[in-house]
């Protein structure tokens, strides 16, 4: 065993040191311990690695956030390989691709999920083995799936070292399909033990897990309080969206450091009558995924005025690389959001040229990340991946994040937007030419183009620009009910628009400024 564990090492050494303490909650299903944990992910463990899983393969995760789900996170870590999670309420298109974009050994499912997944593999043609989970909670579900009969126990020479690959998570891809960004144990643990070093964590504090599992937010909900022995309560999608739900579940639970978009925590100042409710439990409140804008974040400290708060950012390629505490007290007279902030410890960050030489503080340019938190690829694509990284005279491999920052006094970073397409939307990063693929897609479109507004708010709302075949105005539920259909529900556009061209620049491309001037 390496001197640093691996992330599922964790788990089993909090089950030895705390083996009756409660691991994880789930609303309304129940609980279960860290022995009770331990054991249900060696049982998966054994399961897969008796139907051939071996260390260095993928194991796909198609189910809803759960006991049963963190049970199968585990246990696939426990076999050496890596999990690959697809959303459950994703387009069955969309779940069938990634899954066999990388090439998994076999699938743990939802029975939900089955018929659909079926078929979009047959359109493929292709199949997967599938272990099927038909009822989930609380891990019952997967403690059926894998029946009443023994499994004979594997030897524990699973370890896939630091440098294995622990899982892969899906982003939106700008060719219209999703890409897998690849991250090893040594890059999870990293980050693991920086928040460890920030936020010090003990035994007694209550984790949300607000994101879900297919979401890079979810990496610190999962492994920082397993670390630690910690409790972990799940949110599902439906709770998560719905303050109503949320606020009360939270004080009940008396969560302690909770971690979710700013548009969660907007939604929670404005409609979860946080008055209501006792939230003295709350120490820290971090924030990531897209810019807080002042206004939404004083009145989230001005009902939860206890707590410390941070923003942290960074892309899934790096997890968090920058951070930056809110000042307890936000002036009047602000009105710019806050710095995304300081270097990590464990990353290096500048500001780079095109060509990857450092700029002065000052100027303009791309955040550039370098260290063991950053990812180790994207999944099957070396043209990407040459693109991405860059390596100088040291040695050090760098990291190019697409964003726009610029350093000042201190060694804290502004954030001031993206060189390419691809926005931030409900902390998920979308990129508008995967829309534009799939809208391209129905029959009565001839042209589209999407861009990017923003709010007065901060938010970033979608506009798709689009030119019938006919020539006339197209159903706007009609054209929801299509994205509904081959989109993830975070990337459907937020309203359309119609024209009889698109408009054209001097080389004859669609000129998303003048779209964008159209508002």
């Amino acid at each position: 065993m390496s001197t640093t564990p691996c992330l599922h090492h964790w788990l089993d050494a909090s089950a030895a040191r705390v083996p009756q303490r409660v691991a994880v909650v789930d609303p309304g299903h129940g609980d279960i311990s860290y022995a009770g944990l331990a054991r249900l992910s060696d049982r998966l463990r054994d399961r897969l690695a008796a139907g051939g899983v071996r260390p260095g393969d993928r194991v796909g995760m198609y189910l809803p956030k759960s006991i049963d789900s963190v049970a199968t996170i585990f246990g696939i870590l426990k076999t050496g390989a890596a999990y690959i999670p697809v959303d459950p309420g994703s387009p069955p298109w969309r779940a069938a691709f990634i899954l066999t974009d990388a090439d998994v050994r076999v699938v743990v499912v939802d029975r939900a999920c089955v018929a659909g997944l079926e078929a979009e593999l047959a359109k493929l043609g292709r199949s997967l083995p599938l272990l099927v989970v038909e009822e989930v909670g609380a891990g019952r579900g997967v403690t059926a799936a894998l029946g009443q009969g023994p499994v004979s126990p594997v030897v524990a020479t699973a370890d896939p070292g630091l440098d294995g690959l622990a899982y892969i998570l899906y982003t939106s891809g700008s060719t219209g399909k999703p890409k897998g960004v690849m991250l090893t144990h040594r890059a999870a643990t990293s980050f693991v033990d920086w928040c460890s070093e920030v936020f010090q964590p003990t035994a007694e504090d209550v984790f949300s897990s607000h994101a879900p599992f297919h979401f890079d937010l979810s990496v610190h909900d999962l492994y920082v309080p397993l670390k630690h022995g910690a409790r972990l309560v799940l949110i599902g999608e439906e709770a998560g969206k719905d303050p109503g739900t949320l606020a009360p579940l939270i004080a009940e639970h008396r969560i302690t450091i909770w971690y979710s978009t700013p548009s969660i925590l907007s939604l929670l100042a404005q409609y979860g009558k946080l008055e209501r409710f006792d939230w003295t439990a709350l120490r820290h409140v971090l924030f990531a995924g897209e810019v807080f804008a002042v206004p939404r974040l004083r009145a989230i400290k001005a009902l939860w005025a206890g707590p410390r708060y941070w923003n942290l950012y960074g892309p899934t390629e790096t997890n968090v690389c920058t951070y930056y505490e809110i000042p307890a007290e936000i002036p009047a007279d602000r009105t710019d959001p806050y710095p995304i902030g300081w270097c990590c410890s464990h990353l290096q960050c500048r500001v780079a040229d095109l060509d990857g030489s450092t700029l002065g503080a000052g100027d303009e340019g791309e955040l550039v990340v370098a260290g063991p938190g950053i990812m180790s690829g994207y999944w099957n694509l070396p043209e990407r991946n040459a693109q991405a990284f860059f390596d100088t005279p040291d040695g050090a491999r760098w990291y190019r994040t697409g964003d726009l920052v610029r350093e000042v006094e201190g060694g804290v970073y502004l954030f001031h937007g993206r060189r390419d397409r691809m926005v931030k939307r409900r902390g998920y990063r979308v990129e508008l030419g995967e829309i534009e693929a799939a809208l391209s897609g129905h029959p009565e479109v001839r042209e589209v183009a999407c861009v990017a507004l923003a709010a007065g708010d901060g938010a970033i709302t979608i506009k798709a620009w689009l030119s019938s075949k006919s020539g006339e105005r197209l159903s706007i539920i009609a054209l929801k009910q299509f994205c509904m259909g081959c989109l993830p529900q975070y990337m459907i556009p937020d309203s359309f628009g119609f024209l009889d061209t698109l408009p054209r620049t001097s080389t004859d491309k669609t000129d998303l400024l003048a779209l964008k001037a159209r508002g």
